[in-house]
């Protein structure tokens, strides 16, 4: 995946990290899913707009399904924040940020996110 990101692309994780660079971005995303099992993501794309013809915003939502279960596990929804650049090699990944969407003190928001992911599972 790190060969989407441009040469200086950045990934900041939910946890906070940051990996800066093709290189830093592969061993970053190496170190997580080369031991972990990846569950199954179900993602929607929200919004995405055009800021030049050379540079958009993307903007998504995330969930993943644990092992052993059939339903989505609200802990992990995720709000998706791309920046992508037009390049010789085509479009680049410059700036994903993976935020928690924990909504703290709004149960009803984290509901709505968690329905609307999980109509996607049908």
């Amino acid at each position: 995946m790190a060969e989407q990101f441009t040469e200086k692309g950045e990934l900041i994780g939910f946890d906070g990290s940051q990996a800066i660079g093709r290189e830093e971005i592969f061993s970053h995303l190496q170190q997580i899913f080369e031991s972990h099992p990846t569950p199954p993501y179900v993602s929607k794309v929200k919004d995405v707009r055009f800021l030049g013809s050379e540079i958009a915003i993307l903007r998504a939502i995330a969930g993943m399904v644990p092992p052993g279960h059939l339903d989505i596990d609200p802990k992990f929804n995720a709000h998706h924040t791309l920046v992508a650049v037009k390049s010789e090699e085509g479009w680049r990944i410059e700036l994903f940020q993976n935020t928690l969407a924990q909504f703290h003190g709004r149960p009803e928001l984290v509901g709505q996110m968690t329905e609307e992911l999980r109509q996607l599972l049908k």
